[in-house]
């Protein structure tokens, strides 16, 4: 078992001989137990990932509620008819539209700013948007006003879940033993998965709780009910986590990372093996006042980004890692968004009877989707991220991940229902097994602390803006040139997303603050 041990103050002596020093909750990790598996979790790791995870899996759930929220609106607003496609494609994109705000500007700030300035802020967004969603006023708006209304705030919900992306994953890169660093990080994001298959759960479970009424008495308005609980569900987690996130102290590795002398640089490097945030020697005493003051002297911070990203080899790996997670957006949301094509193909569609039998086949299919492929591929990276190396399995999960789409292009319409089932779990699997896991791990690892947040927001932004260009542009495409041209438009990009990874480095391993010391030395 691991031992604990409070932060305390030492004499000068005690100081220099204790590397288990300053270490007390989230702030550090033991030494002993590098012979456990890196899947293997402390209490702390797992005391983290529990406030950081907990974030994520509201993001998944909350992005991808919008298909079956989207069907039951179909009943509630417009009799059963399809939504205005203009409308659709707004209700669907808008919380990637906020997102990409999100993302960038909560990136920004937590490097500006501090991460303990602003993590918990994103969640507080969250939960209001969350809030003014449900509180939607459908009996006193249009139904193309109440969809107009639902899409504003999914927007504002949108800058809050995109918040999560750079937050969570600089909060526990910071933290995280280099040996294990890419774990957490795929640990966190296999919340994707549980949200998502949270998500058509809660929407069965509500559904059946609603049969009696919906079905029997054939009530099909009180779908209104639905929906707003399925909705409002993700508050209960929101509001578990929020105290936490407001009250997580600053990481030691970002203290040390806003004091940029080189001997203080080269001091974390020295100690980059150790699990905990140690405090350079001479900033030991330091208080968070005279850190803050120190930073408010130096140099805006998005100076020193453009001049950090101006040099070549520091651009090309953000190019790689935006390009890279864009081209994944652009096919993942395009397949997961528009479900309703693979739903038909496995006789899950609702298009027979009742209102509610519809509604209940398709939260049905949704299931069985997610089970497929979501679930099981993140697991698999979790479990292997540190022996493949992140390199490998983004290369091998877009190139896996084309095959699948090729198949399914070329065969769309002669595969019988089993045939598309398995190549469609196939393709799920590799998209998370694969890109989809580590290009939320890859910029969280390969930047300093210095720029992680605001590089990783920059990178996640790139990826929503993928996400949108699906969701507007998927219903519109497919009408022009039919399903198959598109799934071989996303074989493209998936073959462009395994030679950009080219540009990336392997990081397994790899300390960017300790390379950044090494530069900073050179010049």
């Amino acid at each position: 078992m691991a031992k604990h041990t409070e932060e305390k103050s030492a004499s000068p002596a005690d100081t220099e001989s204790a590397p288990t020093r300053f270490r007390s909750g989230l702030e550090a990790y033991e030494r002993d137990g590098e012979d456990r598996p890196p899947y293997i979790l402390t209490y702390t790791e797992i005391k983290l990932l529990g406030i950081a995870g907990v974030g994520f899996f509201l993001d998944a759930y909350d992005l991808f509620i919008i298909n079956p929220v989207a069907t039951m609106l179909q009943y509630r607003l417009y009799g059963g008819k399809n939504l205005p496609n203009n409308l659709q494609g707004l209700l669907k994109a808008s919380a990637n539209i906020g997102s990409v705000i999100g993302q960038f500007g909560f990136g920004y700030c937590a490097d500006a700013f501090g991460r303990k300035a602003i993590y918990g802020k994103e969640l507080m967004l969250i939960i209001l948007a969350t809030i003014l969603c449900i509180a939607c006023p459908t009996n006193d708006l249009t139904p193309n006003g109440s969809l107009i209304y639902l899409s504003i705030f999914r927007i504002l919900l949108g800058v809050g879940v995109g918040g999560d992306y750079p937050m969570s994953a600089s909060i526990t890169s910071d933290r995280a033993v280099i040996r294990k660093r890419g774990t957490l990080l795929a640990y966190i994001f296999a919340n994707q998965g549980w949200g998502s298959l949270i998500g058509s759960l809660a929407t069965i479970i509500v559904l059946a709780c609603y049969k009696h009424v919906m079905n029997d008495e054939g009530e099909t308005s009180k779908v209104d009910g639905v929906w707003r609980i399925v909705v409002g569900l993700s508050l209960i987690p929101a509001f578990g986590t929020l105290y936490q996130r407001l009250t997580l102290p600053e990481s030691r590795r970002f203290k040390a990372s806003q004091r940029v002398e080189i001997e203080e640089l080269d001091d974390l490097k020295a100690k980059n093996e150790v699990e905990t945030e140690i405090v350079p020697t001479s900033s030991k005493n330091t208080s968070d006042e005279d850190i803050q003051k120190e930073s408010l002297e130096k140099k805006a911070h998005f100076k020193e980004f453009v001049q950090y990203f101006s040099e070549w080899r520091h651009a090309k790996v953000l190019i790689g890692t935006c390009v890279c997670w864009f081209l994944l957006d652009i096919a993942f949301y395009g397949i997961n968004l528009n479900q309703n094509v693979v739903l038909q193909e496995i006789g899950y569609a609702g298009t027979t009877g009742t209102p509610w039998e519809k509604l209940f086949k398709v939260s049905t299919g949704n299931i069985i989707i997610t089970v497929l492929g979501f679930v099981p591929g993140y697991y698999v990276t979790v479990f292997t991220i540190e022996k493949l190396g992140r390199k490998f399995i983004q290369i091998q999960g877009f190139l896996m991940a084309a095959l699948f789409l090729g198949i399914l292009a070329g065969k769309f319409d002669s595969f019988d229902n089993a045939s598309f089932i398995v190549c469609f779990a196939f393709l799920q699997f590799f998209f998370n097994f694969g890109a989809n896991a580590t290009t939320y791990c890859y910029p969280a690892e390969v930047f300093p602390t210095k720029y992680r947040a605001s590089a990783h927001g920059l990178s996640a932004a790139c990826g929503k803006a993928g996400a949108i260009i699906s969701a507007l542009g998927f219903n519109t495409l497919t009408a022009s040139i039919g399903t198959p041209n598109v799934l071989w438009i996303f074989f493209a990009c998936c073959i462009a997303g395994a030679g950009f990874t080219l540009l990336l480095p392997e990081v397994a391993g790899r300390d960017p603050d300790a390379i950044l010391a090494e530069e900073l030395k050179e010049q």
